[in-house]
């Protein structure tokens, strides 16, 4: 929301069209996606027709009323800080109507309109240009001083688009319409070209020198490098359109996909979380105000990784830094771990170090130290971390970290409400293929699609279960109810306190928890981790996406 203290949008806005450097504006078409446009580093935006019109699905030919369009631009106006600039086509008809849309656009905080000298209701200049009628000079000039007499705000600003270049009618004709466009009021010319390079605006910026600001829309002629805008001196060039067109080829690939794939698997790591969604929102503000004036209990989950080990089978790439922070895609393993748990806005993070610890750097989470690694395993390593954070109000997660996985698999163990739920990889005739030691899990119910409808509970654990009984593979990622945690604790307390389990490691605690008669949610999935084992799995996470 706004803030009343801050400087008016208006003078903003005035200050950019008379600025010594080319600014920009970047295409907004609602709430979201002027936020967005706010947040990526621009200082206006141009609410432009093409796309607030296509964003209601019709044509940009005046076929959304310009109420309905006020009614949005209100909503963007909510949404950010910038100064807005409305695309107002033609200004919806005559004289007349330009001056009630200017108070209108005031009164919901809008700083400039741009109209343009075409007859009502207009087409978009890329269609068919040369066929479009231009307004009459003197009838177009009484819109510019209808408008520029209605403002009540002295920085309101009315930019002139001129449309004799896309009619086809040359230099000259543009130049006379811009002269008296700026006798008549107006605060700057946008001068339009549909060509693909920029000899037409560069001719009238040459011509019109300075005598007012000049705005540009390089849609057309997008390939010009910017420099050659700025040694023009133009004073804004807008980005029109490609907010818009960016969502487009976006939504489109992500619709074919679960067309396609009739699942939501394969995209929901490629698309937003809904978190985000919420963030643009503002849903922080309003969490706020509930704390405020509805007090309520509960706080983020937390999370432990257990990174101690050093991973001697990959070699040297462990020579100096244990194998978490081995790196793939330009950065550790461990790094994609904690990008993983950001992403489900959890951000409460401890690393269990041992192997090299000083290697173990990353920025923004907590570390304990298990120095004897090198005669414990993952149990131990996991006590220590449990020992140095009694807090039991918030669930936690608990992940190796070795294991990269995808954000979905930490949803699906939020969705249920046992006090112990881990993820499940069906996959699990890989690693005996491969022979090597992994996480066996047998369950109340093998995977089936039926699986999915029911709750599948696990009955034991181990690396040496016997091929029938393996239902399979536990990805080493487990998530803990609070009101479960003392019980976790007295579990691990009383395997470490045997001197034989000091190798323990937490396939055990899973089958020791089951034995007693916990129930441990079984979540089934299909590959979307990894665990990274060998120089094979780090070539494999390369890849991993």
């Amino acid at each position: 929301m706004t803030d009343p203290s801050s400087p008016r949008r208006t003078a903003l806005f005035r200050e950019l069209l008379h600025s010594p450097e080319l600014e920009f504006l970047c295409e907004a078409h609602n709430g979201i996606s002027a936020k967005i446009a706010e947040e990526a580093g621009f200082k206006a935006l141009w609410a432009g027709g093409l796309c607030m019109s296509a964003q209601f699905g019709v044509r940009d030919s005046n076929e959304a009323s310009w109420t309905q369009v006020l009614e949005m631009l209100e909503f963007m106006a909510d949404a950010t800080r910038l100064p807005i600039m409305l695309d107002g086509d033609t200004g919806y008809g005559n004289f007349n109507n330009v001056r009630r849309l200017v108070r209108k656009l005031e009164q919901r905080s809008i700083a400039a309109v741009c109209i343009e000298d075409k007859l009502y209701p207009k087409t978009n200049s890329f269609i068919d240009g040369d066929k479009q009628e231009l307004a009459e000079i003197d009838e177009f000039c009484s819109r510019i001083k209808a408008g520029k007499d209605a403002q009540q705000d002295d920085d309101f600003a009315i930019i002139t688009r001129v449309e004799a270049f896309i009619a086809g009618w040359g230099l000259d004709e543009a130049l006379k319409r811009a002269e008296a466009y700026h006798a008549a009021g107006s605060d700057g010319i946008l001068i339009h070209s549909a060509l693909s390079h920029p000899a037409e605006v560069l001719a009238f910026k040459k011509e019109w020198a300075d005598r007012s600001p000049v705005v540009i829309v390089p849609t057309k002629y997008y390939s010009t490098p910017t420099d050659v805008f700025r040694e023009a001196g133009f004073s804004l060039a807008i980005w029109a359109n490609h907010l818009l067109r960016a969502a487009i080829v976006a939504m489109r690939d992500c619709a074919e996909t679960m067309h396609r794939e009739q699942s939501l698997i394969s995209v929901e790591d490629r698309v937003a979380p809904v978190k985000e969604i919420f963030r643009l929102q503002g849903a922080s503000e309003l969490q706020e105000a509930e704390e405020r004036y509805l007090p309520q209990q509960g706080d983020e989950a937390r999370v432990i990784v257990l990174a101690a080990s050093r991973g001697a089978a990959l070699g040297e790439l462990t020579a100096t830094r244990p194998k978490t922070m081995v790196e793939v895609q330009g950065k550790p393993l461990l790094a994609h771990i904690v990008s993983a748990y950001n992403a489900s806005g959890i951000k409460r993070l401890t690393v269990v170090r041992g192997y090299a610890a000083e290697a173990v750097d990353l920025q923004g989470v907590d570390y304990v130290d298990n120095d004897d690694y090198a005669n414990t395993s993952e149990l131990i390593s996991l006590q220590y971390a449990l020992d140095a954070d009694p807090d039991d109000s918030r669930d936690l997660y608990i992940s190796f970290g070795d294991v990269i996985f995808k954000r979905y698999i930490l949803d699906s163990l939020a969705e249920h409400e046992e006090d112990f739920v881990i993820a499940v990889d069906t996959d699990w005739r890989e690693s005996v293929n491969r022979g090597r030691a992994a996480d066996y899990v047998s369950c109340s119910e093998p995977y089936s699609r039926r699986a999915f409808n029911s709750r599948v509970l696990v009955q034991t654990a181990g690396e040496e279960l016997a091929e029938n009984d393996i239902h399979g593979e536990w990805t080493g990622v487990m998530r803990v109810r609070s009101s479960a945690l003392p019980l976790l604790r007295a579990a691990v307390s009383a395997i470490s306190a045997d001197p034989s389990n000091r190798k323990a490691k937490l396939h055990q605690l899973l089958a020791a928890l089951a034995a007693d008669g916990n129930d441990i949610r079984a979540v089934y999935t299909t590959g979307h981790w990894l665990d990274v084992d060998s120089i094979e799995d780090v070539v494999a996470a390369g890849n991993f996406s």
